[in-house]
C-alpha cells in the first residue's frame, strides 16, 4: 500500500515529511551526518534492503537533501553527501535522539550517543531560543501563532490556544 502524499497540504511538518520520505530516510541522513558516504557503508550500517536504499537515496537527491558525487571514474563509483538543506536536518535527528533516549525507545536502557560541547565535554540539549536575545525559553512559555501562510482553520485553532 502506497502512503498518502502530503503534497498540497498547508503544513510545514507535512511538507517536510513529504521531502524526507520515511523512517529509512532519517537513518540514512543520520549516517551521512556521521560521515558515511558510500552505498555499501550505508547499507551495512542500517541493514536496509538494497532496493529500498536505492529508492530512498534517489528520493533524497530529488528532494535536494542529498547529492550524488562521482569519486572514481574507472570503474564509475559515486558517494552521497548531504546538501546544505540536508545538513539543516541535524536538529530533527537530535530531537528524535533526545526523545528516544528519554523514553528508552530502543529498549536497551542506555543511550548509545550523547551530544556534548566540543570544548568542555559537558552534555548539551536541544532548546528553544529567543531569536533576539539568544536566551533559552522554557517550553511552558512557548506557543504557536498564525504565520503569513496560515489558513482560517489554522488561525481559529491557534486562537483557541491563547
Amino acid at each position: 500500500m502506497k502512503p498518502k502524499s502530503f503534497i498540497g497540504m498547508r503544513c510545514s511538518i507535512a511538507g517536510a515529511l513529504e521531502l524526507i520520505g520515511d523512517r529509512w530516510a532519517l537513518l540514512i541522513i543520520r549516517d551521512l551526518s556521521l560521515g558515511l558516504s558510500r552505498y555499501d557503508d550505508l547499507r551495512a550500517s542500517t541493514g536496509i534492503p538494497a532496493a529500498t536504499l536505492a529508492a530512498r537515496l534517489k528520493h533524497l537527491c530529488v528532494s535536494g537533501i542529498v547529492e550524488r558525487v562521482r569519486y572514481q571514474e574507472r570503474p564509475a563509483r559515486d558517494e552521497y553527501r548531504l546538501t546544505p538543506k540536508g545538513h539543516d536536518l541535524w536538529k530533527v535527528n537530535v530531537a528524535l535522539r533526545e526523545w528516544g533516549d528519554r523514553w528508552d525507545a530502543s529498549g536497551f536502557g542506555q543511550p548509545t550517543t550523547e551530544m556534548v560541547d566540543r570544548q568542555n565535554g559537558r552534555p548539551l540539549i536541544l532548546a528553544l531560543v529567543d531569536a533576539a536575545t539568544g536566551e533559552a525559553v522554557p517550553r511552558e512559555r512557548s506557543r504557536l501563532r498564525a504565520g503569513p501562510g496560515a489558513t482560517d482553520t489554522t488561525r481559529r485553532l491557534l486562537e483557541a490556544d491563547m
